[in-house]
């Protein structure tokens, strides 16, 4: 009941709007018949504009339209000290107009033909002709008028023709640009969801090896007779296995709107793109600001995609977990010789000197959840066995200012034939 209620009060307020806004529109205008107070104005392309622009009852709209224009008129006639009767009379014909120029826009259904610009303006044009002429004859024969002739036709159509033809121009321009930025969003949201896809499909491959680990350490221990601990880890492989279904049906589902994509392989600039944009969004989840500044000395097609962007994301995600409110994360990719160095330096609040040497170890972590839980200290040992895997080396350095992770990479290990 309130909704309908509001939208009752929303559509009367919007009319009024038309009305007033029509009324001091119609002001601007030319008269180009002599001894009549008929007028060529700009009310009826605000008019015909604003019922464009938002669905309206438009025979309301006209109705009130047509009430606040005589009233306006009769009422700067008076600033003139012209008779209030006199000014009623001479301005009611264009009350009529307005009334059968909704009347028209209504039977016609111009909503219909908002995206035939050609169409709705030739019956927009028709509508105002048709209307113009019904205040003529009105005026015909209430008033001492002369009825037009041929060449006063010929002027009402080309006016009607003008203004309806610009107003079309001016509600196209608005639709072409309010479409463009719905084309603009969508283009996003599939980027991101192609990003999103980028980072699923790797961790379906993560797990299926994960997987097939599990499997193996569950066959070594049937095999030594540790039965409990076989039956545990198979548990684990065939839970992990299950997670590699729900996450095959959400790729599948992703995949059927973003399209079937060739996920490699891609250039080292791309994956710093996807790396800074998915940390700009994680560091906005946990309410930080932070500036990343990405370099890129050289740039090459790589077939290790998916270890680079596991590597380079874990640490990006600690730099932001390590950054306190605010800060900078810059990454940069550098050629030496033959190898490509990854820096990855954060403002954030350091790592202590005696932790320097066993970051990389299984287990360590300075992370604990808001129970006082510590996370699983995984990440960091993970990272070095994938630079291990692409034969690199990573070092790390920290002081009270800046924390930086250098990895070197043989360029050859990670570069495809393509460049």
């Amino acid at each position: 009941m309130q909704s309908k209620l509001f939208m009752t009060r929303a559509s009367l307020t919007w009319i009024f709007l038309i009305a007033v806004m029509t009324a001091i529109g119609s002001e601007i205008k030319i008269m180009p018949f002599a001894n009549t107070s008929f007028r060529f104005g700009l009310g009826t392309i605000i008019f015909f504009l604003c019922t464009l622009i938002k669905p309206t009852p438009i025979i309301l709209a006209g109705v009130a339209t047509s009430i606040v224009t005589t009233f306006f008129r009769v009422f700067t006639s008076s600033l003139h000290d012209v008779a209030i009767s006199e000014s009623i009379f001479n301005h009611l014909p264009a009350a009529l107009f307005y009334v059968l120029f909704a009347v028209c826009l209504q039977i016609l259904d111009i909503q219909q033909y908002r995206e035939k610009p050609l169409k709705l303006g030739l019956l927009v044009a028709f509508s105002e002709v048709i209307s113009n002429l019904a205040e003529q004859i009105f005026r015909f024969f209430v008033q001492t008028y002369t009825f037009l002739f041929l060449h006063d036709l010929l002027i009402l159509l080309a006016v009607a023709l003008l203004r309806s033809f610009f107003v079309v121009g001016v509600y196209s321009s608005i639709l072409i640009a309010e479409q463009k930025k719905r084309v603009q969003e969508m283009l996003n949201i599939g980027s991101d969801l192609y990003v999103e896809t980028l980072y699923l499909k790797k961790s379906m491959n993560h797990i299926e090896t994960i997987t097939a680990s599990g499997f193996e350490l569950y066959r070594q221990l049937k095999i030594k007779g540790y039965r409990a601990e076989s039956l545990q880890a198979l548990h684990i492989a065939q839970e992990i296995h299950e997670v590699k279904k729900d996450s095959q049906r959400i790729y599948a589902g992703i995949s059927k709107i973003v399209g079937e994509r060739n996920f490699g392989p891609f250039v080292l600039s791309e994956l710093l793109h996807y790396i800074e944009e998915g940390n700009s969004k994680y560091a906005e989840l946990l309410g930080k600001s932070i500036q990343f500044k990405t370099t890129i000395d050289f740039d090459f097609q790589t077939k290790e995609h998916i270890a680079l962007l596991a590597l380079l994301n874990n640490l990006s995600a600690n730099a932001v977990e390590a950054i306190e409110g605010q800060g900078i994360i810059s990454i940069a990719i550098q050629r030496q010789e033959d190898n490509t160095v990854i820096t990855v330096c954060d403002n954030g609040k350091g790592i202590s000197q005696q932790d320097l040497s066993i970051i990389f170890e299984p287990g360590y972590t300075t992370k604990y959840n808001d129970d006082g839980v510590a996370a699983t200290g995984i990440g960091l040992s993970h990272v070095a066995e994938l630079i291990e895997k692409l034969k690199g080396s990573i070092s790390v350095e920290s002081n009270n200012q800046y924390t930086t992770f250098k990895i070197t990479i043989p360029t050859q290990t990670i570069q495809t034939g393509e460049t």
